[in-house]
């Protein structure tokens, strides 16, 4: 029974979305300890996470946006070569952002491997 409503509010359209929200936390672990949702209301319609990061120093936000601006934002944000700026995860299904900020990490580094592995296998 669980598993037809988990099911069910993750495919279900027309639903409202509900994101987990911080501000300002240093950890995800942090941002995710109290625990705080929301119910996303029109034209909202994405759970977004901003990590910005400098030098040892990490912000985590975690909110309800539009598509737009959180496509926006994704688009113009930036990380350099010592791991420093901004990155911004869209989702769009109920609480999938509780892990974006540890997964904005994992995900590059994943992709970096992999391409470093067909690199590599490509000579």
């Amino acid at each position: 029974m669980l598993l037809v409503v988990l099911l069910l509010s993750l495919v279900t359209p027309g639903l409202s979305l509900t994101c987990y929200v911080c501000s300002s936390s240093a950890t995800n672990a942090e941002c995710n300890n109290n625990n705080t949702t929301q119910v996303c209301q029109a034209p909202q319609d994405i759970c977004m996470t901003i990590v910005d990061t400098l030098g040892n120093a990490k912000v985590i936000s975690k909110l309800c946006s539009s598509e737009a601006t959180c496509l926006g934002a994704s688009s113009s944000s930036t990380i350099d070569a010592s791991g420093n700026g901004n990155s911004v995860n869209c989702c769009n299904f109920n609480l999938c952002n509780f892990s974006g900020a540890e997964s904005l990490h994992t995900h590059t580094a994943l992709l970096l491997l992999t391409g470093a592995v067909l690199l590599l296998l490509s000579r």
